[in-house]
């Protein structure tokens, strides 16, 4: 398996595309580390990773709150003695035409996006930093590289995240660490659910492979940059968009 033996600490990965990250990474052998704000639905994935027979751990963290990631990860390296993988994916959205945007709701989606990344990647890192080792991967989106109507702030904490990891990547190279993100464009989850048929269909019509994603072409893409494959890339974006910027 790729990631044997692995140490793999995900966040917000209770549901959704995080949940598929998991699951695919712990499918390769990695220990995965459940970390979602919402303990209760952390706890039940994680039991339910351990069912099928999957190495499977959880922690509650605020990943806005710099001593709720620092607590989480002291207890995991107190329990497992190292992370080798990072995944930064925790994030929301606060959908606003820009005139109509409150400050609550660009402070809210660039602290939990933007801050998270960068509370998650600092504390994280300094282990890595020990071992000489590590993948760390950002969950971006497409929406930072090509601009949404009604996401400024989105969009803002997307390419926030871009620059940050081409920054931190020149960094921590000389010591072995990557890091790299993942743009994913329309991925079908519970949020695009909620788009009528004719939303959904004028979103695929500007879609060159003519359909939404799936949190497994995102998880595939993940499992790529955390694996040996991927040693000699760092400071990259990998568009997981079906052609829609092209």
């Amino acid at each position: 398996m790729k990631l044997d033996d692995q140490i793999a600490l995900i966040t917000g990965s209770a549901r959704g595309i995080g949940k598929e990250i998991a699951l695919t990474l712990a499918g390769e052998g990695a220990t995965v580390i459940i970390s979602d704000i919402n303990e209760e639905l952390a706890q039940k994935t994680t039991e339910e990773f351990i069912q099928n027979g999957l190495k499977a751990d959880h922690y509650a963290c605020d990943v806005t709150k710099t001593e709720s990631v620092a607590e989480m990860v002291n207890k995991i390296l107190d329990k497992y003695k190292r992370i080798d993988i990072l995944v930064n994916n925790a994030g929301i959205t606060k959908d606003n035409l820009l005139l109509r945007m409150s400050e609550a709701e660009w402070d809210s989606v660039i602290t939990v996006n933007l801050r998270g990344v960068f509370n998650c990647t600092k504390i994280v890192s300094r282990a890595m930093l020990k071992a000489h080792k590590g993948k760390i991967i950002n969950i971006a989106s497409i929406i930072g590289i090509i601009g949404n109507i009604g996401q400024a702030n989105y969009a803002a904490s997307k390419a926030g995240i871009i620059g940050f990891a081409k920054s931190v990547a020149r960094e921590l190279a000389s010591r072995g660490i990557n890091v790299n993100n993942i743009a994913p464009g329309y991925i079908a989850t519970d949020m695009t659910a909620k788009l009528n048929d004719k939303a959904r269909e004028a979103i695929s019509q500007n879609i060159p492979m003519g359909r939404l994603g799936t949190a497994k072409d995102v998880a595939g893409a993940c499992l790529f940059l955390a694996s040996k494959d991927a040693d000699y890339i760092t400071g990259q974006t990998i568009v997981v968009d079906g052609g829609m910027a092209i």
